[in-house]
């Protein structure tokens, strides 16, 4: 059987390993390679690390619809695909005979699209999971194979959730291959009133609306965790917010009605509370523009000194 396995991020590389492991893997494409910080040093996507580790032809097109035919040659059985990251035209999806399967980060038809696990996260769901489907051309729209779900806790970052679900992914979808490739599996096409999306994210919406809740605030900056990150400004500065604490207080109405959101109304020993719709964030761990990532009992101690005061209002 001739496997071609389509996969960028870390989210994919268990999956490619179960899959090359029990069945052999023909050829990986992923995106291509990529210019990464200040160095601009270029960069192999993980997908491309782990492929060349294992010994498998890798193929980078920079735009599949125009560039597919070292897949063709391969003449493939069954692709699979997981985060790859680029739309995959008709003639390839049709081409396997057992199918073009995709391994998604959600319960189809909810969060269709490329940001599944951070849409999940910042929405506030408390559940989502793994869909096994069969790819179409419209974006997330194939009949489901199987599914699994796991709770999200409330602890969770977007970091955190990927690894679950590259986890649970690989396990599915190792339980799901055999009845695809007898032919005996479900083919549940999704219900069409039930559909949301989950977009890529942009970088407008890294900046913190500090009129939000405490809840929606802390399920932001976990969404956004360990990236992009969010961040606010203060002096003119960028400062990016890497983990953060909900803070309630009692009389919060009477002690802070007058304060703005954003204002920074109490520096801890170890944080600094800021004011939003309904209680205090306290931020915990900060990057500002130029620095290392650091608890904010360093920055207090260094660059922050100055910068965070009492009576100060992030933007």
């Amino acid at each position: 059987m001739n496997i071609v396995f389509m996969g960028t991020p870390n989210f994919s590389v268990r999956i490619l390993e179960a899959v090359h492991k029990e069945y052999g893997v023909d050829l990986v494409v992923t995106q291509p390679d990529k210019l990464v910080g200040r160095k601009k040093i270029l960069t192999f996507s993980p997908i491309k690390e782990k492929a060349l580790e294992l010994g498998i032809e890798v193929f980078q097109p920079v735009k599949m619809k125009e560039d597919y035919n070292r897949i063709l040659e391969v003449k493939p059985d069954i692709i699979i695909t997981a985060a790859y990251g680029q739309m995959i035209p008709n003639e390839v999806i049709d081409f396997p005979r057992l199918g073009a399967i995709n391994v998604h980060g959600s319960l189809l038809p909810l969060l269709r699209g490329g940001a599944p696990i951070q849409r999940a996260i910042k929405r506030l769901y408390n559940t989502t999971g793994i869909s096994i489907m069969y790819m179409a051309y419209k974006m997330d729209s194939g009949d489901v194979i199987s599914q699994r779900s796991i709770r999200i806790m409330p602890n969770f970052t977007s970091g955190i959730l990927f690894e679950k679900l590259s986890i649970l992914g690989r396990d599915l979808l190792m339980e799901t291959l055999p009845s695809i490739i007898e032919g005996s599996n479900k083919r549940i096409p999704q219900e069409n009133h039930l559909i949301t999306y989950a977009y890529n994210l942009k970088r407008e919406e890294e900046k913190i609306n500090w009129d939000l809740t405490m809840l929606e605030i802390d399920a932001h900056v976990r969404a956004f965790s360990p990236e992009p990150s969010c961040y606010t400004t203060i002096d003119g500065k960028n400062l990016k917010v890497l983990s953060v604490e909900m803070f309630p207080c009692e009389n919060f109405e009477e002690v802070h009605s007058k304060d703005p959101n954003g204002m920074i109304v109490k520096v801890f020993k170890e944080s600094f509370g800021v004011k939003c719709s309904n209680g205090v964030i306290k931020i915990t761990k900060v990057q500002l523009e130029g620095k290392t990532k650091q608890t904010v009992k360093v920055f207090l101690n260094g660059a922050g000194r100055n910068l965070i005061a009492e009576q100060k209002q992030f933007k």
